[in-house]
């Protein structure tokens, strides 16, 4: 999860698009290109193994678009592992 937060704040679309499941991932994944979003922080809430191979992350991002206020958004992610290498799989 912080490595993709990282990727965010990197605009590394191709470490985001290669952490992402195969069965969930866009074709294409368009960041901010004009370089307007700033990020803040990421708290990690919650995290839980759901099975062997799956585990779920509840964490609180924090970015800020141009001059523009603060904003939080919080997200329920959930991850698969596949040869011992997790990936990114969708959110709630």
């Amino acid at each position: 999860m912080r490595s993709r937060y990282s990727a965010y704040v990197r605009r590394n679309v191709d470490y985001l698009l290669a952490s992402w499941h195969p069965s969930t991932r866009p074709a294409e994944l368009s960041l901010d290109e004009g370089g307007r979003t700033t990020w803040l922080g990421l708290t990690i809430q919650r995290t839980s193994v759901t099975g062997e191979d799956t585990a779920e992350v509840v964490f609180l991002a924090r970015y800020r678009i141009g001059g523009g206020s603060a904003v939080r958004m919080t997200e329920h992610s959930r991850f698969v592992r596949e040869d011992g290498r997790w990936y990114y799989l969708d959110a709630r």
